[in-house]
């Protein structure tokens, strides 16, 4: 092409050209490995190779860093060369800000940290944390050959490439200086580097700067072309590198043929040379207009298109003058100087029109239009913008089609629906795809596709076919008979961000995938009855939008009206007033203007109780109602919920839970979406409340949903719930009667005891304060302390979190005061957990100036306030005993402030002036509250792990060394419902796990004071006691996994976040993170427990920020019995507790009820009940009630063991009368309560597992009891020990039900009737103080719990029995034997349990841990009752030995223990003083040879190996069955005459879980040493 003469174009030119130039030309990175890598890699090929050495053997140490950082806009890039399908996982890329030099490299590159971004399978890391789950393409699905690359842009954000694509930004706010990462995980086993420089088509700055000066480029060359020339140009001129999307139907061909014009464009002076600046003005104005144009949506984008339709034969001319500049900036030049009928609004931006730009690598055939290639039932017509299923009566999928193109960022792909058919269910479907058309295997439907892929379907988004969010938008594309007609708009947008969003008839329904691929197709689904559809190119918006405002108001009258930006204290507004829908169900009635429902024939029926809220919810806006009535006809209770559906045009259902869609309900302790449980123990039960409580619903701003019970959050229950939701109410069951809690000044008069328990009416605070005046415009201010909630149109202020946190809660109102107005508040709630109360005043800070601190004291000017009785001035006292004291109002007080014209402050309470508080107040102030409390800061207990270091005063605990040993206990035990919360101060990220965070039975009292020696390493190491604890999102009970997936998992918590844990009412332990309680966590916890936490793995410092209550009364209240109880008989000592003085109980007289299973026989005046017949059919219960506290107990007299499983026990709350009783308890289904063998049943349905003993074990002569305490909670006594809470909402009347079934033949109800205490006044054994030698350091020994004999016959079980007869058939002699039996314990499962034994505990002077001897039998030894040996008894360790059955008659001879490998063991002549007494030697014996070596150890794991006790075959001479038994002795040690070592076996494997196999083997020499104790028996 010749050059003409256009210097200034030339000269802007070469610029471009030479910066081009001048970036290609820098400094290329070395595509090469550092050569430190992982220890399984070796590099080869100049370090650009990499291979994982043993790829079968080993799947990961196989990473790998860049030789140099990497420097922007560098793509990093390798080449997968093999892979093994040995492991799963696969290949992992990244970038560190790590300098591999020194480096100490991990396992993988997820646990690289210090600024580490992994890219692993499609998630991206963050320092090992995931903080992006769904990006890009999955690596782990890329094959041999597949190229993958990082890169840092210059904004500092992480982008992926696979295959020279650009999969979006991935992470930002990147250092500069970073590494890039490979790791050779998994099946990935060899990568070759084969590059490191910037893509090829951005060899410059990011994208936006590259894509302007491809635009300004293009331009210059375009003017220079027509400087060249000076000749006009005919055809279409088109953009579009700028994105702006043309319609064909505008855009006539434009040939390569067309010649070029013959003159200049008329409104150029074509003899004017332009320059530079007058240029750049040109292109910059029309680069401008094209963008405004395309933000408006790309309508009326005057791109010159050469005229209208009427020019399409080349008579069309440019649109607008240098004068009158469009916005369209760029028109098309036409020969025939005839005007374009293709207008655009006037506007300034000072575009030259006419002005043509043409690329020649666009065509007409770039318009958007649909594949050539598509579903098999597709047929496309209208050049490819339609396409239409055929067959749409018999087939109802095959019927996808895609784009010819991939989408630009920004650019609108929109289809009409042309036709639709009723036959089948679903509807259209809409997305985005990286599969490209032409490699693509169509689908029958695109939810088939599992990958690159995301859709619109329905009113959610399915991603790779996967649904990842449920409510997108409150269209539905399945709904279109509802939401829609035919000849409606569906739309989709790329955006440059990344960020994909879908169009409703041009109505943007936001955000439905973020970092969205950036090379996409757009694909449609004509699925079910959608038959066909059109690409729309000319957008028509004034149709688009009138048809749907038209449909957004039938479908809710709010939506198109302009609403006021929401907040959490909206202005009040008639209007706007929350009340119940008229439309309700049909057993429905709304009264009193709106704000009340209720079910007007509640006895009647116990359904059709829908009601809904008049108008959809604002964000953070609590909807809550007050039970006003109750009937006690039915099961189940109150429903809250939302629900996206309009009242207007919803057909209600008989209850909520059964629709389908778009609802979120709370019913019971469980949360309901769509009629599907998605949360099952979530917060309080509703089916438990009573008539004045209350409850709530909120959706946060950030789509999270959340409940209010009496106020207390219950914590989140669902999230992404869609912005315009709809409260609901369902009076159902019990529930007849509710009341919109908006404005109190006209509810019903609280009750009584509104302040406390279950009846509290408040909105969830401990001082919620309304205004006192109706219709006063003064209200709170939407800007208040961090714990405060404002609520009720801004008239109401309330503490969250209220139980845990006291401060934070300032709140001001929203206009200052005028003078002579009073400012009044009535105090609606308290809470007795603190001390203190409110503190009221004003300031003459504005709210939007005000940093709101802790307390009101913190304002340290402009500020006057009363606390308690004392005015204040900016944080400092003016004078004390002001008229009234704010600490002694109570619920229903009124506080009023008012600043006179003279500039008196005065406070009334109650209506009563009080006087002048302070003088001199400027003219506009503002009412402040701070609804604040003081309290008693918890404390932590002095005894924790060895590396834990207290500190201020034991409220704060620092973890000094290593990652474990940091056990710290609370200082006393927890109150029930009492909230012991910490707050993380640091964290350490080189180690992994964190903080745990529980409640224990260990008393900390009685750890000992040295801490190497008391606690284990970790929380859940912790068994010696009863320990429930959640670490990570696990619930361990004693180690044991009770429950998975539960909250939040602690591994995710950092400094500044909040953990508590509390013991509630019900016996269950809730944890609270950030104050929302995540619900029960463990179930049957019992009632003396101390919180526990772990300074675990990062977390190496807390502080406690809860407090106890106010009122300590601990000092006038019994101690609490411990509910520990140890199995060791010898311990006869008193119980350590006093018995508290507890009044007279006349106890019912209980008998059994002549109605009974058909196979059941009564005796002794119906105490005694006999099965006769069979293994069932026996079925009793009681004729009398079992009342409230009264503890009824029988005894298992027979039982037969020709059968299997045992008897079940509980309660049934109707009439037994008349009850026709079935073949077994588990058969009665209605109100009845069953305990079967460890398990809890309500109504045959297991509602509890693991709860106290197995019952099939439990032998003859054990004696079981129920109990029904004051709450209601039923409760199971074995031998006079509470097993804890069995089942909770107990109705009353209740009768205790029998089950003598299987093996349980025969039981007699227990005449003398226990109470709670321990039996009657008569008969309850006192507990006096333990005596002085019971004390070792300040640790009281475990107490034996030992039945009362009346109660508990001693019967042995048959697994003791049995050892007897073993015992026996040793003919050794009875005098080496303890005569009472009491002290022979059998350790079975059964027997063990029973007792309610521990696994270990504590014995000697220091105290040293050992293991009972469970699966073993104990035949206590008589000992000499010396006082050296009595010492012995209470300061030595226990042990253990094994030996052989030929050993025990020289060692019990001996009195003490011999080596196995001696044959002859001498010793001195012995005077024997009786059977079983100490032999002494004679006062001039010969002198004792060297005692042997003796093996000893803590635990029966290590001492009953048969190596140590061989197994010898006996045959019971009962059954003629033949056995293998094992013996040892349960010994008494001397501190310090033993050492611990290792095992001698060479074992690997732990033996015991509390001893580790370096100390579990001790080894005495020392004659004396020992005492032999108690011989035990084992038979299998």
């Amino acid at each position: 092409m010749p050059m003409v003469n256009c210097p200034q174009a030339t000269l802007h030119c070469r610029k471009t050209t030479l910066g081009v130039v001048h970036r290609a030309a820098r400094a290329k990175m070395a595509a090469e490995l550092h050569p430190r890598s992982g220890k399984l890699i070796g590099l080869s090929n100049s370090n650009r190779t990499a291979q994982r050495n043993q790829p079968v053997q080993e799947f990961n140490h196989g990473l790998v860093l860049s030789r140099e950082p990497l420097r922007d806009r560098d793509v990093f890039t390798v080449r997968i060369d093999k892979k093994v399908n040995s492991w799963s996982g696969s290949i992992e890329i990244g970038v560190t800000a790590l300098d591999p030099a020194a480096l100490e490299f991990p396992s993988s590159a997820t646990g690289l940290k210090g600024g580490s971004w992994i890219v692993s399978g499609c998630s991206v890391l963050k320092d090992g944390r995931s903080v992006l789950e769904e990006y890009g393409r999955d690596l782990d699905q890329l094959g041999e050959g597949d190229r993958v690359g990082i890169q840092r842009n210059g904004k500092g954000e992480l982008h992926l490439w696979v295959n020279g694509q650009d999969c979006g930004t991935a992470a930002s706010g990147l250092p500069s200086r970073l590494w890039a990462v490979v790791d050779l995980y998994g099946k990935c086993t060899q990568v070759t580097v084969v590059s490191c420089e910037p893509p090829a088509e951005i060899d410059g700055e990011d994208d936006e700067e590259v894509e302007d000066e491809l635009v300004s480029t293009q331009a210059v060359s375009i003017m220079a072309d027509a400087c060249r020339s000076q000749d006009d140009r005919a055809g279409a001129i088109v953009l579009s590198e700028a994105g702006a999307t043309t319609s064909a139907e505008e855009v006539p061909d434009a040939s390569r043929s067309h010649s070029r014009p013959d003159k200049f464009p008329n409104n150029f002076d074509p003899d004017g040379v332009l320059t530079e600046h007058q240029l750049f003005d040109v292109f910059n104005n029309a680069i401008v207009s094209l963008y405004r144009s395309e933000e408006e949506g790309g309508e009326d984008l005057g791109v010159g298109v050469g005229g209208s339709d009427s020019s399409r034969g080349g008579t069309g001319s440019s649109v607008g003058g240098r004068g009158t500049g469009s916005d369209s900036g760029i028109g098309g030049g036409g020969a025939g100087g005839g005007s374009s009928s293709n207008s655009s609004p006037a506007g300034s931006s000072g575009g030259v029109a006419g002005l043509g730009v043409a690329t020649g690598a666009m065509t007409t055939n770039d318009a958007l239009l649909f594949h050539e290639k598509c579903g098999t039932l597709i047929k496309l017509s209208n050049n490819n913008k339609t396409a239409e299923r055929r067959r749409p009566l018999d087939e109802f999928n095959n019927g996808v089609v895609m784009t010819n193109r991939p989408l630009r960022h920004n650019e609108m792909f929109e289809i009409r629906i042309d036709k639709l058919v009723d036959k089948w269910s679903g509807s259209i479907e809409i997305g985005v795809t990286t599969h490209n058309p032409n490699n693509l295997d169509y689908p029958a439907t695109m939810t088939n596709l599992r990958s690159g892929t995301i859709m619109m379907s329905g009113c959610g988004i399915l991603t790779n076919g996967k649904g990842t969010r449920r409510e997108y938008c409150e269209f539905s594309l399945d709904e279109l008979q509802v939401s829609w007609q035919e000849g409606d708009h569906i739309g989709l947008m790329r955006k440059a961000s990344g960020a994909l969003h879908f169009y409703i008839n041009g109505i943007d329904q936001g955000v439905a995938a973020n970092q969205t691929p950036g090379v996409v197709y757009g694909v449609v689904d004509l699925y079910g009855m959608a038959v066909k559809v059109t690409i729309v190119h000319n957008h028509n918006h004034s149709d688009r939008l009138r048809r749907n405002n038209a449909i957004m108001r039938a479908l809710s009258p709010d939506v198109g009206r302009p609403r006021p930006a929401l907040s959490l204290t909206p202005e009040p507004d008639v209007s706007d007033r929350l009340l119940f829908h008229s439309n309700c169900g049909q057993k429905a009635a709304i009264i009193s203007d709106g704000r009340t429902a209720l079910r007007p024939h509640a006895t009647d029926d116990f359904n059709h109780g829908v009601v809904l809220s008049n108008r959809p919810l604002h964000s953070n806006e609590v909807f809550q109602v007050r039970i006003d009535k109750m009937v006690d006809k039915w099961a189940g209770s109150i429903e809250i919920g939302v629900t996206t559906h309009n009242p207007a045009y919803l057909q209600l259902p008989s209850t909520m839970t059964n629709l389908r869609s778009g609802t979120w309900m709370m019913t019971g302790n469980g949360v309901m979406h769509n009629g599907t449980t998605i949360l099952d123990e979530y917060g309080h039960n509703l089916d438990r409340l009573k008539a004045g409580d209350t409850v709530g619903v909120v959706r946060k701003e950030d789509g999270s949903l959340h409940f209010f019970v009496n106020g207390v959050p219950q914590g989140p229950a669902a999230w992404n719930v869609p912005p315009s939701v709809y409260a609901v109410v369902d009076l159902y069951g019990q529930a007849a009667q509710a009341t919109i809690m908006d404005d109190l000044a006209d509810l019903p008069p609280l009750p009584d005891d509104s302040s406390e328990g279950p009846t509290a009416m408040s909105p969830g605070s401990p001082c919620s304060v309304s205004g006192a005046a109706a219709g006063n415009d003064l209200r709170f201010h939407q800007l208040h302390g961090t714990n405060a909630v404002i609520t009720n149109g801004g008239r109401t202020a309330l503490r969250q979190n209220c139980r845990s946190e006291f401060n934070d809660a300032i709140v001001i109102s929203n206009r200052c005061l005028r003078d002579g107005e009073l400012f009044e508040i009535v105090i609606q709630k308290m809470v007795d957990r603190w001390s203190g109360s409110i503190e009221a005043g004003v300031t003459a800070i504005r709210p939007e100036e005000l940093e709101f601190p802790n307390t009101m004291t913190d304002i340290d000017y402009d500020t006057w306030m009363l606390s308690g009785t004392a005015i204040m001035q900016d944080g400092n006292t003016m004078r004390n005993n002001y008229g009234c004291d704010l600490d002694s109002l109570t619920t229903g007080s009124r506080i009023g402030m008012m600043r006179t014209a003279s500039g008196d402050m005065h406070y009334f309470i109650n209506g009563l002036d009080q006087g002048v508080a302070c003088t001199g107040l400027p003219p506009e102030v503002f009412a402040v509250v701070d609804l604040y409390v003081t309290g008693v800061a918890h404390r932590l207990h002095s005894k924790h792990g060895k590396n834990v270091v207290l500190l201020g005063d034991g409220c704060q605990a620092l973890r000094v060394d290593g990652y474990a040993h940091g056990i710290v206990f609370s200082a006393k035990e927890l109150k029930t419902d009492e909230v012991f919360e910490v707050k993380i101060n640091k964290v350490d990220d080189r180690w992994s796990g964190s903080l745990h965070v529980g409640l224990t039975t260990l008393q900390p009292p009685e750890l000992p004071s040295c801490p190497l020696s008391g606690l284990s390493p970790s929380l859940t190491q912790l068994r010696s006691k009863v320990t429930w604890v959640l670490a990570g999102s696990e619930v361990r009970r004693n180690g044991v996994l009770q429950r998975q997936n539960y909250g939040c998992s602690l591994d995710r918590l950092t400094v500044g976040n909040r953990v508590g844990v509390k013991r509630c009412s019900d016996d269950t332990m809730h944890i609270l993170i950030d104050g929302e309680d995540m619900g029960p966590a463990a179930t049957a916890v019992a009632k003396n427990v101390y919180a526990v936490l772990d300074l675990y793995g990062k977390v190496t410092a807390v502080s406690i920020v809860s407090s106890t209550l106010a009122e300590d009364s601990e000092s006038v209240k019994a101690p609490s019995l411990s509910p520990d109880s140890c199995s060791e008989g010898e311990e006869d000592s008193t119980p350590v507790r006093e018995c508290e003085n507890e009044p007279d109980l006349v106890p019912t007289v209980m008998m059994f009820l002549e109605n009974h299973g058909k196979n059941i026989q009564l005796s002794n005046q119906n105490l005694t009940a006999a099965r006769v017949s069979s293994y069932n059919q026996g079925l009793l219960v009681t004729a009398q009630a079992l009342p409230r506290q009264q503890l009824f107990q029988f005894q298992i007299d027979r039982l037969n063991p020709s059968w299997t499983s045992s008897l079940s026990l509980g309660v049934i709350g109707h009439s037994p009368d008349r009850l026709n009783f079935p073949s077994t308890a588990c058969c009665l289904k209605r109100s009845v309560w069953l305990l079967q063998r460890d398990s809890v049943f309500h109504n045959s349905l297991k509602i509890c597992e693991n709860y106290g003993p197995n019952l099939d074990t439990c032998p003859e002569g054990t004696v079981l009891g129920l109990l029904v305490d004051s709450s209601g909670s039923l409760h199971l006594f074995v031998n006079g020990m509470d097993q804890g809470v069995a089942a909770q909402d107990i109705p009353s009347p209740c009768f205790p039900l029998i089950d003598l079934y299987g093996q349980c033949e025969q039981v007699t109800i227990v005449a003398n009737h226990v109470s709670v205490v321990g039996g009657e006044r008569g008969d309850m054994h006192c507990q006096g103080d333990m005596e002085k030698a019971d004390m070792v350091d300040g640790i009281k020994e475990s107490v034996c719990w030992t039945p009362p004999p009346e109660v508990n016959p001693n019967k042995t079980c048959e697994y003791q029995a049995l050892c007897s007869r073993f015992k026996e058939l040793l003919t050794l002699p009875d005098g080496y034997f303890n005569e009472d039996a009491k002290y022979n314990l059998c350790y079975c499962e059964s027997c063990h349990k029973l007792r309610g034994d521990e696994a270990y505990y504590k014995r000697g002077e220091p105290p040293r841990d050992y293991a009972l001897p469970f699966g073993w039998c104990r035949f206590a030894l008589r000992i000499k009752t010396h006082c050296e040996v009595s010492n012995a008894f209470k300061k030595w360790h226990i042990a253990y030995h094994g030996t052989s059955v030929g050993s025990l008659r020289r060692i019990l001879d001996h009195n003490q223990l011999l080596s196995d490998s001696s044959s002859i063991f001498s010793l001195s002549p012995v005077k024997t003083e009786g059977h079983g007494s100490y032999g002494e030697p004679e006062e001039n014996s010969a002198p004792e040879r060297e005692i042997p070596r003796v093996q000893l150890s803590p635990t029966m794991r290590y001492s009953g190996l048969e190596v140590f006790a061989p197994k010898v075959q006996f045959r019971d001479p009962r059954s003629l069955r033949c056995h293998q038994a094992q013996v040892g002795f349960q010994v008494c040690v001397r501190p310090g005459s033993y050492k611990v070592g290792p095992t001698s076996l060479g074992m690997s494997e732990p033996l015991d879980p509390r001893f580790s196999n370096a100390e579990i083997d001790w080894i005495t020499k020392e004659k004396g040493g020992t005492l032999l104790y108690g011989l035990l028996i084992r038979v299998e």
